[in-house]
């Protein structure tokens, strides 16, 4: 869901049962504050869902492959044969206890749903308290200044997922609901008079998200860079980030971008990844590609800003369409549309302000790992990242796990060459998926999930690793996935289209915003497209169609 196909470190793994276990805790349930709910499993070092017990339950699997369309039609099917698999053969009862779930319900629902209401009532007083509510997160997971002992640095790393990150994202649970809702209600309002990327259409140009924000800021970065242009269109990424590293660049204002968004990364919910701020080489990438905009009307922020205005225009037009027969659903509609644009810019936020305490967990492991390395016990400070919590608890305490250490990072690093990672996997290794007929069209067109409206033709440019990438502008870009470290890519996109992902996450839904068209869901995409290629990405039939056969890329 969250975008993430590369293998998670076990300290990564370990900080998101901890952060799961500690929302879980804040709700009034009993579950294990270091391994977190029964539901988190990994397999080749991925974290999935265990649906056994839902697929077992005869009261939840009635609309199972439904609930599951939000994971891409494939996984919906592939769920959906499992029904009818003797070895889930239903069970009577509920796979949680009804009052436990009651009781968390009953903490949640009132100020959920006062805080759904004063949302949609006030959305500007509900946008500054989403960031007021932020900013205490930011200080409340900020570690203590100055150099402490290794166990009071593991403290802090404990405490923020414990009692931080679950506690305080609650105040932002009924204005994110509510930014959803005013999203998706006036689809059903309006029924037959909004066609279909209408309302897709509606959401483009959305303000208030912290990821488009930082993608505008690091255009704006790169226009205030052209005295340098040749430095950093020649030199390779890397070479730039080390020589920035090093003070030998001329300033170009990195170093206020990484203070606010050095947080980011590819990957970044596993605190077992760099963030820009250590490795700033993908932003020395992305700066590059946009600096080979020339076409003025092709400038980010114009699109953006096109984006927004044709949005306005598309909602206005929609009630108008709706008015004479619906008059009273088309004024809802208006309403919720402009709620929707008022608010739902803001679903990025909790994530963007937790990432300070990912960080902030990560610089004091660092620091431990250091201090172990130090006494012999570690060979170096981020094999701390190859060790779970407890297992970092113990090695402060002398214990000696550097055999342990180099085993997972072996096996780590052997999983981060896999290409193919399945959606739905069985424990004994099977994948239900993989029965399933390729989707092609009559016409040989590959058929995925579509994401983002619009049609688009150009060159494809395959990338399977966005630091270093090059992306020239219009060229459409084909990955196996992506999250927020990948979006600046999109600015200078003309289309996307990806293996994995839900319609939800954050891929497709900064593509909407964007204006590009994206089509997702696409198996194998990577190594049947090949970089150059002229494809067309229909993002409202859901299909990829190769025009002709490869050209050679710079």
């Amino acid at each position: 869901m969250q975008g993430v196909l590369q293998p998670l470190t076990p300290m990564g793994f370990s900080v998101m049962r901890m952060s799961a276990a500690g929302m879980m805790r804040s709700a009034g349930l009993s579950v294990d504050p270091y391994r977190g709910p029964a539901g988190f499993v990994a397999a080749g070092g991925r974290m999935y869902a265990d649906l056994t017990a839902v697929v077992r339950s005869k009261k939840l699997r009635k609309d199972l492959p439904q609930r599951m369309q939000i994971q891409g039609p494939r996984v919906a099917a592939a769920v959906e044969r499992l029904l009818t698999d003797p070895r889930f053969s239903t069970q009577p009862g509920l796979p949680f206890r009804p009052r436990s779930m009651v009781r968390a319900a009953a903490r949640y629902a009132g100020p959920v749903v006062a805080g759904t209401v004063r949302a949609l009532a006030r959305p500007d007083a509900a946008r500054a308290r989403a960031y007021r509510i932020a900013s205490e997160l930011e200080h409340h997971t900020t570690a203590p200044a100055g150099e402490l002992p290794a166990a009071e640095r593991l403290e802090f790393v404990e405490t923020v997922p414990r009692d931080v990150l679950g506690r305080r994202m609650t105040g932002l649970i009924g204005i994110l609901i509510g930014g959803l809702g005013a999203s998706d209600l006036p689809r059903a309002l309006l029924g037959p008079y909004a066609e279909p990327g209408d309302l897709d259409a509606v959401l483009r140009g959305m303000p208030h998200n912290p990821t488009t924000e930082m993608d505008l800021e690091l255009w704006r970065l790169a226009r205030a860079a052209e005295d340098v242009r040749d430095v950093l269109l020649v030199h390779p990424p890397a070479e730039l980030a080390a020589r920035y590293r090093d003070g030998s660049l001329p300033d170009i204002g990195l170093t206020e971008f990484l203070a606010k968004y050095g947080r980011r990364a590819v990957a970044e919910i596993d605190v077992g990844v760099p963030r820009w701020v250590e490795d700033p080489t993908p932003v020395f990438a992305v700066i590059a590609n946009y600096l080979r905009v020339t076409d003025p009307e092709q400038a980010p922020d114009r699109r953006f800003a096109q984006a927004a205005a044709e949005a306005e225009a598309k909602l206005v037009e929609l009630v108008e369409r709706a008015k004479p027969r619906r008059p009273v659903r088309a004024r809802l509609a208006g309403f919720f549309m402009r709620r929707a644009r008022a608010i739902a810019g803001l679903r990025e936020l909790p994530k963007f302000c937790s990432l300070h305490g990912f960080q902030q967990m990560r610089e004091q492991l660092l620091a431990v790992g250091a201090e172990l390395a130090d006494r012999g016990l570690l060979d170096r400070a981020d094999d701390i990242m190859f060790l779970d919590f407890p297992e970092a608890k113990a090695a402060v305490a002398g214990s000696d796990l550097r055999e342990l250490v180099a085993q997972r990072r072996e096996v780590h690093e052997r999983e981060m060459r896999r290409r193919h990672v399945p959606m739905v996997l069985l424990s004994d290794g099977t994948e239900p998926e993989s029965e399933l007929a390729p989707r092609v069209t009559a016409d040989g067109a590959l058929v995925g999930m579509a994401a983002s409206p619009g049609v688009v033709t150009g060159p494809a440019r395959v990338i399977v690793d966005p630091a270093g990438a090059h992306l020239e502008p219009g060229e459409i870009l084909v990955a196996p996935s992506t999250d927020p470290g990948w979006t600046p890519l999109f600015l200078t996109a003309g289309g996307l289209v990806t293996e994995t992902g839900a319609p939800n996450s954050h891929g497709p839904t900064v593509a909407r915003e964007y204006g590009i068209p994206a089509v997702i869901g696409v198996p194998a995409a990577t190594t049947t497209i090949r970089s150059g290629q002229h494809i067309t990405v229909d993002g409202y039939t859901g299909t990829v169609t190769v025009t002709d056969e490869p050209v050679s890329v710079g």
